[in-house]
């Protein structure tokens, strides 16, 4: 993540803010207004600020360093959702009703206020994020809020309840609430981890190098195939035709291949070679030694494959429960001010 900070730029820094800048610019540039085109005044109002942003950066007024998101604004939110629990539990504690604590008692409306719009808005944050021409922060800040305000729900939420639940739609939202919270925080452990990971494996190359690679690879190996025996013309064509990165996505989430065609094509390789002699013995080695390589960019493409399922799948979780959440919690209102 980018954020604009006010302490001097390193050397690497200087570097990082010129390659943004000109990103910034062919931005504006492709966003110029054309002739005869009218903009609303929030498309003008964000492309002058994309432009303000491309001059900063370019006259060193700004300097952009890399901070996860939990840190955003030395961890602004987390000390705002800490505040906001911190009072939640004083006044829950403090409050002592007649009747006892539920959600119908002002504390239990209040929480509950609280909690509602807090729902809303967080449920927004996939509208925000959408929106490029949005002047309501940046995107990194609603995200870091997101993050923080979620697990604040699951505390304000609680008091809301007075730890009261029962087989109910209001103990529905309740668990479906924890429940998006909970495949959120795996979806924050992705997104901090997984491209990391990511860059890791896959070094300088991209996922389509590496198919060009091995496509290459394929290629040299069928050459040196030719001259051996049918055998190996046999392993080595399987290889070629067989071998799949990706599939279904419980392959995609698996990252390999059990069955995979290049492994056995090495493996039998190895295996008749020992029989060979001669220059039939060197070309087969030759041609292990291409399926090793093709083996090893074989493996990590797969593992790239794995790494985005693993970075997406979270999301077949989160958004169609928000949904869910969404309509229970009307449900929920709706019934409370029917019955109140």
């Amino acid at each position: 993540m980018l954020e604009p900070c006010g302490d001097s730029a390193t050397v690497l820094e200087k570097a990082q803010v010129t390659k943004l800048g000109a990103v910034y610019k062919l931005y504006a540039d492709r966003t110029r207004q054309r002739r005869g085109q009218v903009w609303s005044p929030r498309q003008r109002r964000g492309r002058r600020a994309i432009v303000a942003l491309y001059a900063a950066v370019n006259r060193g007024a700004l300097s952009l360093a890399h901070q996860s998101i939990l840190a955003y604004a030395r961890y602004r939110y987390l000390k705002i959702a800490t505040a906001a629990v911190v009072v939640a539990i004083a006044a829950y504690v403090w409050d002592r009703p007649p009747n006892g604590r539920y959600g119908g008692t002002w504390l239990g409306y209040t929480l509950g206020t609280v909690g509602a719009v807090l729902i809303f808005w967080l449920l927004y944050f996939g509208v925000r994020k959408r929106r490029y021409a949005s002047n309501a922060g940046m995107v990194q800040g609603w995200l870091s809020a997101h993050c923080y305000f979620g697990t604040a729900l699951i505390v304000i939420a609680t008091l809301h309840a007075a730890f009261r639940f029962g087989w109910n739609v209001h103990t529905l939202a309740y668990v479906l609430m924890l429940v998006v919270i909970f495949s959120g925080f795996y979806g924050v452990y992705a997104y901090l981890r997984f491209p990391r990971v990511m860059t890791d494996n896959l070094g300088d190359d991209t996922l389509q190098m590496l198919l060009i690679r091995i496509a290459d690879l394929d290629r040299q190996s069928r050459q040196l195939a030719l001259s051996l025996p049918d055998s190996i013309n046999r392993l080595v064509l399987a290889s070629a035709q067989g071998t799949r990165i990706g599939g279904p996505w419980f392959q995609q989430l698996r990252g390999r291949d059990p069955n995979c065609p290049t492994t056995a094509a090495s493996n039998g390789v190895q295996i008749i070679g020992r029989k060979l002699a001669g220059e039939q013995a060197k070309t087969n080695h030759q041609l292990y030694t291409l399926l090793l390589k093709k083996q090893e960019l074989v493996a990590r493409a797969r593992r790239d494959v794995q790494l985005k399922s693993w970075l997406d799948v979270w999301l077949y979780i989160h958004v169609p429960l928000s949904i869910a959440l969404l309509v229970t919690l009307i449900i929920h209102i709706v019934s409370v001010f029917f019955y109140w």
